[in-house]
């Protein structure tokens, strides 16, 4: 994290990480090193996504549609089609009030994408249940051995923080690929616990009324 503290009241000077997006928003990018901002502002549908500056991250791609949101930012150098690390936001409208849905059950849906993908080296790993601005969330670690991807095979884990806001739900997320593996991999608790310790000032915050479409993207504005 960097010194410069980035407020929220910047939102309302028009000095903000974003760029607005039309309902078919299409990808932004931006090299946020270079606002050196100490947090990632991201309006997601009713609320206002916040996590603390990922260092060394850039914006990749972010994408609207329909009910869903997703923002991906990967290591400076590195491509959507081949990275390393990755740091993806996203959002789902409205699923909030649907009485059978978790945060527990939403990860484990997502990991079970994982599983079927590599039935034979697939790992998992509940860290247990969390709370975010006083909601309700869930931590959770799923992994590949080996997965074939973007050309070349290799293996994938990815830790997740989900949280049910108050009408939406948000993940945030912390990939890495590494070498593919004949085995399942086994869960690094320093590794992971320590990338945990980065993203766990995530909050949200309530979005203004008249605010109800997701910004695109992060752009480099000075």
């Amino acid at each position: 994290m960097n010194k410069k503290v980035l407020m929220l009241a910047s939102l309302a000077c028009g000095v903000c990480l974003f760029a607005a997006a039309q309902s078919d928003a299409h990808a932004g990018k931006g090299d946020f090193n270079d606002l050196k901002p100490s947090e990632i502002i991201t309006p997601i549908f009713s609320e206002i996504l916040v996590i603390p500056f990922p260092q060394g991250f850039v914006g990749a791609s972010a994408r609207a549609h329909n009910d869903f949101y997703i923002n991906e930012m990967v290591l400076k150098g590195e491509t959507i089609d081949h990275w390393s690390q990755m740091i993806t936001q996203t959002g789902r409208k409205g699923l909030s009030s649907r009485p059978n849905v978790s945060p527990e059950g939403y990860i484990n849906a997502i990991a079970g994408g994982f599983k079927r993908r590599c039935p034979d080296t697939f790992s998992s790993k509940g860290m247990g249940a969390t709370t975010v601005s006083g909601h309700n969330g869930f931590v959770a670690w799923a992994s590949c051995g080996t997965m074939n991807s973007d050309g070349y095979a290799h293996s994938e884990s990815t830790l997740f923080i989900c949280i049910k806001g108050t009408d939406d739900y948000y993940t945030v997320q912390w990939s890495e690929r590494i070498s593919a593996s004949s085995q399942p991999l086994v869960y690094d608790d320093a590794k992971w616990s320590e990338r945990l310790k980065k993203l766990s000032p995530v909050k949200t915050v309530p979005r203004a009324p008249a605010e109800t479409t997701p910004h695109a993207g992060a752009t480099d504005q000075k």
